[in-house]
């Protein structure tokens, strides 16, 4: 039972866990960002902003209780020059997690985190977006309602298209002279063989009465 025991453990043991937040924060330090998963980030925050809090006060204590987490002389260093200067007056919260949506691999949710006085502009949530992440069976059915989408406008342009190409043909069938030439051919026609069938009839009377 875990009763009253807080924090993540991270599937680790206590020395790896450790030593896995040390690493991540020496990473936040180094390049001010980094993208690692939700749970990580959740138990790196509690773990590297005392160091900053801490940062704050340039004294020979605090950097021996700092070196005491970090194990590392350059990222000490700049985080009591650097990032001190950097952090001010700023009373705590100095870290940003922003949700990155699931990892393609594994399916793990992933997580931004950042120091905010280096990026003063809060990015979008990239969850809200849809553009990463989410099941194969989302993605379909959004690409089905687009080419659905495309589909309908296309039917539409061509349902707009037929009557301008009824309309043209009947006016080239009316301005063509060979039309109008056909035209006046087939009456024509129909009356030649009325009358051929007329002359028949009555050659066929003449020769009954002879």
């Amino acid at each position: 039972m875990r009763h009253r025991k807080k924090g993540n453990k991270l599937g680790r043991t206590s020395p790896h866990r450790k030593r896995t937040l040390q690493a991540l924060s020496n990473a936040l330090i180094e390049n001010k960002k980094i993208t690692t998963t939700v749970a990580k980030a959740k138990e790196l925050r509690p773990f590297v902003e005392p160091l900053i809090t801490r940062a704050k006060e340039d004294t020979e204590h605090n950097r021996r209780q700092v070196f005491r987490h970090l194990q590392n002389k350059e990222m000490v260093t700049e985080l009591f020059d650097e990032v001190a200067e950097r952090v001010g007056d700023r009373p705590g919260g100095y870290t940003r997690v922003i949700k990155l949506g699931q990892r393609s691999g594994d399916g793990a949710e992933l997580a931004l985190v950042e120091l905010v006085d280096y990026n003063d502009v809060k990015p979008a949530d990239a969850t809200g977006g849809g553009s990463s992440g989410g099941t194969r069976r989302g993605s379909g059915k959004g690409r089905r309602e687009e080419s659905s989408s495309e589909s309908g406008t296309s039917t539409e342009e061509e349902q707009t298209a037929e009557p301008e190409t009824s309309e043209a043909k009947d006016e080239d069938a009316t301005d063509s002279p060979d039309a109008s030439a056909e035209a006046e051919s087939e009456p024509e026609t129909e009356a030649d063989t009325a009358d051929s069938s007329e002359d028949t009839e009555e050659e066929s009377d003449s020769e009954e009465e002879e």
